[in-house]
């Protein structure tokens, strides 16, 4: 995926290896950061900060969450 510009629509989708989580709603939301660099066990990863349309809970029941740090694997351009 290229690089997500701020502003950009965007759909959090779930991790298919962690049940519903970490965002089982599966919000919308926009980009609202510059993309950064995430240690992940398998190397870098690329994160972005998004805020959702409404607040979300996630997967373990804490919440209602404004923002989050999203990975962008879990992130779909939102083109509806």
């Amino acid at each position: 995926m290229a690089s997500l510009p701020v502003g950009t629509r965007v759909v959090v989708r779930q991790d298919p290896d962690f049940g519903p989580g970490p965002w089982p709603a599966e919000p919308t939301g926009t980009i609202s950061s510059e993309p950064y660099e995430v240690s992940g066990q398998s190397g870098p990863l690329v994160g972005y900060w998004v805020r959702f349309d409404d607040p979300q809970m996630d997967a373990d029941g804490d919440g209602p969450y404004l923002r989050s740090q999203v990975l962008e694997q879990y992130l779909e351009v939102d083109d509806r």
